[in-house]
């Protein structure tokens, strides 16, 4: 069987517009069964439009696709009882309980008084909210208000979830619950469509990864491939007391065979194609009078990807991370 022939998503062209503001510039990708396929890309990019026109709350103004090989371009409710949604902000009712809630959310699915109220309470067990079952939704935490709204997406149990920025704006420890969550769904078998703008997120979780800016899908990959050629690379990252930007041509001068990324909080990324030693180089900054707090090797990431495939400094999603919970769509 062939990947396409496995593929249980399937896109080709889909381009939608709002007014005159083009959110989707006809992209294409497929996802194979099983697969945890991340959407990574700034605020506006286009993720939440995706998965909106995916889940049949937009349509599309062309271009067609596919979910479980039943063309869903003019009707997704063919393909209903195959999806689970998680959208970025909840759409649970804030007056019900939790138990009541995923109860309501297996009736919309068709699942029988005992089935629901059964799959109710191993979901409540399972992501850690037994004690807050009978607990309004509206005075849950974040955490607690994410993992429910997650456990709503798949009391039916769906062949594929999609997630739309599952841990902006929770919690350290909210966030890594919630990712163990994501990570056990997959290796249980479920595709996940995962959109975020955390690159670190993406890295972790994803096995493949389109990169999308502006309605466009720049590259698409997966996460080893995309990695690959910043493999051979070394990397330091300088952190100094005071801004650095005027030292930049004496240090391209001084270190030829090394290349000098300089980022507003006076840190200093240091990349050569063999081992970059820091003590010359921080001796360089301290003869020119800039103090030195810190310098430590850093392995390649998907940033370093991202960074270069798109033109976009990790600083702007840095930022978004900051206004995680303000509202922003894409």
């Amino acid at each position: 069987m062939t990947k396409e022939q496995n593929a249980i998503i399937e896109v080709k062209g889909l381009a939608k517009s709002f007014d005159k503001t083009i959110a989707l510039d006809g992209i294409s990708f497929s996802i194979q069964s099983g697969e945890l396929f991340g959407f990574l890309g700034p605020n506006g990019a286009g993720k939440t439009t995706t998965i909106n026109i995916l889940t049949g709350l937009v349509r599309p103004d062309a271009g067609i696709f596919q979910i479980g090989g039943i063309d869903c371009t003019k009707n997704v409710q063919s393909a209903q009882h195959l999806i689970g949604v998680v959208p970025d902000e909840s759409n649970l009712y804030p007056e019900l309980t939790g138990f009541n809630n995923l109860c309501f959310c297996g009736a919309l699915y068709g699942l029988t008084k005992q089935e629901r109220q059964n799959k109710a309470r191993k979901l409540l067990d399972t992501f850690g909210l037994s004690e807050a079952a009978s607990r309004k939704f509206g005075g849950y935490s974040k955490g607690m208000k994410r993992k429910l709204t997650i456990a709503a997406g798949i009391i039916h149990s769906p062949r594929i979830l999609f997630l739309d920025e599952p841990t902006t704006g929770l919690d350290v420890a909210s966030a890594r619950q919630v990712r163990q969550l994501i990570a056990d769904l997959h290796k249980a078998g479920t595709t996940i469509f995962l959109t975020t703008h955390y690159i670190e997120e993406a890295e972790r979780l994803c096995e493949r990864i389109a990169f999308i800016v502006s309605g466009r899908i720049v590259k698409i990959d997966s996460v080893e491939h995309l990695l690959e050629p910043f493999q051979r690379k070394q990397a330091m990252q300088i952190a100094c007391i005071k801004d650095t930007s005027f030292i930049q041509p004496k240090l391209s001068e001084t270190f030829p065979d090394m290349s000098f990324i300089f980022s507003k909080n006076n840190m200093i990324r240091v990349e050569a194609d063999k081992p970059v030693f820091a003590g010359a180089i921080v001796r360089f900054l301290e003869e020119q009078g800039i103090d030195v707090s810190e310098a430590r090797r850093i392995r390649p990431s998907l940033e370093d990807v991202f960074v270069q495939v798109t033109g976009i400094e990790s600083d702007a999603l840095r930022k978004e991370k900051e206004k995680s919970g303000m509202g922003g769509k894409s």
